[in-house]
């Protein structure tokens, strides 16, 4: 059993108030860790993970595409559910984060874009499949191309174009929801591959 004396908050009387400190629990649940070498950078440890696990990246990726191309065949097949449309999303938006980190920051913009098309339409069966398997398929040949020397000049002229028929079709779509439309017309979230 506790200490009952611990358990309760101290209390300082004056005469025109009082003070109340309550017991600080959290204190007993934090444990102080103290860097086992002096000079040992966390930082630098958890680079040097990375660059351990580096070569499942390749693999990891390829796995996303499959994920996504599964995604994209069951939308087509059974339209869009919900399970269908956050299978989607979620899928296109894993690519989108984990490009960079696993060596294909190429695919990040295209992404980001088949993102946008998903959560700035309105009525998601009004998405035309072949929007859809454009950004599908140009993600899957970024990654398969990556190690092309002008693969970077490709991405980027698919990238802009993807993004040029998503505004559009967005804009359209939205033309009714000013607050959505001033959403699309702003800057991309992921970085330019150039």
């Amino acid at each position: 059993m506790a200490n009952q004396k611990e358990d309760r908050p101290a209390t300082a009387t004056y005469a025109d108030h009082e003070i109340i400190r309550p017991v600080n629990k959290l204190s007993k649940a934090v444990s102080r860790v103290s860097v086992a070498m002096p000079g040992e950078d966390p930082v630098a440890r958890a680079e040097e993970a990375l660059a351990q696990l580096s070569s499942e990246f390749g693999k990891w990726m390829m796995d996303e595409c499959e994920r996504l191309d599964a995604a994209r065949r069951q939308v087509k097949t059974e339209g869009f559910t919900k399970k269908n449309f956050d299978e989607l999303f979620h899928s296109a938006h894993d690519i989108k984060g984990d490009a960079a980190t696993f060596g294909y920051p190429l695919c990040a913009p295209a992404a980001d874009s088949l993102c946008r098309v998903l959560e700035h339409s309105p009525d998601p069966s009004r998405i035309p499949v072949k929007l859809i398997d454009q950004h599908v398929d140009a993600i899957r040949a970024m990654v398969r191309e990556n190690a092309r020397p002008d693969a970077r000049e490709i991405a980027n002229v698919l990238t802009k174009r993807l993004r040029a028929v998503t505004d559009d079709f967005l804009s359209r779509e939205n033309m009714h929801r000013p607050e959505v439309l001033a959403v699309i017309k702003a800057p991309p979230t992921a970085p330019d591959a150039a």
